[in-house]
């Protein structure tokens, strides 16, 4: 983080997320837009791996961490859909470019529970608004400084996919707070911190570009119990060496 200023850090280190407006101009993201779109268009799923995303555990146990097609995506380019998308046969109901949640890999958690490292506070989420993230459509919610509090929940792999250890706390919907996002904004997000985003119900699509970088500093362990573990094919690539 040394590009940030010492206020900025500061309040990264306390709130546990920044804002940085104007990382990306509108033209880089139109750029961005127009490669998914034409990802999007050459999407081909076959029925049987038509997965809806969710955040609900049991879900995620059920529709998504007992299946190859989530559990092998880690090197490969995968598409994870909204609810209701689909008819009862597996054929979609609105129009394919409607209907995804996520490519690669809305209740609260915190990015630890799934990609853990020992110690923590190895892991930074970063978040990019490809289009007006507002109220209305989405954005972004934190609970400020809950990343000091650790992580009571993690899911590993398991013989059958996967499973959770610990339990998610309850987290009071009072202490969150929106961050909306214009266009070309960049969110840092701290492992530890919990966060979600709200169901888009408007008419407005919310498109955002998100990865995860890992702090390999001497002593960092990727836990091997993680459901992401890298592949000869595609190990997990070096920023700095």
């Amino acid at each position: 983080m040394a590009c940030l200023s010492p206020s900025q850090l500061k309040k990264f280190q306390e709130d546990g997320f920044l804002l940085l407006e104007g990382f990306l101009t509108a033209d880089e993201c139109m750029a961005m837009q127009q490669r998914i779109g034409e990802i999007v268009a050459e999407m081909d799923v076959p029925l049987h791996c038509r997965t809806e995303f969710s955040t609900q555990e049991d879900e995620q146990l059920r529709n998504q961490g007992s299946t190859d097609y989530f559990l092998s995506s880690g090197d490969k380019i995968r598409f994870f859909f909204e609810k209701g998308v689909f008819d009862k046969k597996g054929n979609f109901l609105v129009p394919p470019e409607k209907s995804i949640n996520k490519i690669g890999h809305v209740s609260p958690h915190q990015d630890a529970t799934f990609l853990y490292t020992e110690p923590l506070g190895r892991v930074l989420g970063v978040w990019i608004a490809m289009e007006d993230a507002l109220l209305e459509n989405g954005c972004l919610w934190f609970i400020p400084g809950s990343h000091t509090r650790g992580v009571s929940r993690r899911m590993i792999r398991a013989p059958a996919g996967t499973s959770f250890l610990g339990s998610e706390p309850a987290w009071d919907s009072n202490l969150f707070v929106p961050l909306p996002v214009r266009r070309g904004g960049l969110v840092l997000i701290h492992g530890e911190v919990v966060h979600k985003s709200e169901q888009n119900l408007s008419n407005h699509s919310r498109q955002a570009y998100t990865f995860h970088l890992m702090e390999a500093a001497a002593g960092t362990v990727w836990s091997p119990e993680n459901w992401l573990q890298p592949t000869t094919e595609l190990p997990f690539p070096p920023l700095y060496i």
